[in-house]
This record gives structure tokens, sequence and C-alpha cells, in this order.
């Protein structure tokens, strides 16, 4: 099944019996950036026991790329340096 959260798209699966993974990428398939490299689906977390597990710690990954996006964003650091 694929969730729908805040512009990604998240698929859970099982990896093995019981191993339950997310897949993200970003609703308008553009790539996932971090560190200047480009991603077009990230697999993340651990393998956990059920797919709603794996789904909520692909959420926490998106609020991450989210809050990190923002804080190396050109318009926030011209915010900042106008600020002081």
């Amino acid at each position: 099944m694929i969730y729908s959260y805040d512009g990604f798209h998240i698929e859970s699966f099982e990896a093995g019996k019981g191993l339950w993974h997310a897949r993200i990428k970003r609703a308008d398939l553009s790539p996932v950036i971090i560190d200047g490299v480009l991603f077009p689906a990230l697999e993340v977390g651990f393998a956990w026991s059920d797919p709603d597990a794996a789904i909520a710690d692909a959420k926490a990954h998106i609020d991450q790329f989210k809050k990190r996006d923002a804080s190396r964003s050109p318009a926030r650091r011209g915010e900042r340096s106008t600020a002081a």
C-alpha cells in the first residue's frame, strides 16, 4: 500500500518474513537530495515487525528532510544574516 505524506509517497514492503521496510519517493517524482547526492527513492528504517511501524519511521525521516532543507535554504540563510 502507498501512503501520501507531506509531498512524499511512502510504500511499505516486506523484505523478509515479518521484516518490514519503507520506500520514500517525492510525490512529484523529483529526486530526494541528501548532501548533494540525488536519490530517485530511499529505502529507510529497520526491519520493523509490521508495516505501520515502517510507515511511521518513514514519516520521521521525511520530517528530518524538511528540517534539513529549511535550515539550508538560501532564503533562510539570508534571513538570519539580516536579522543580526
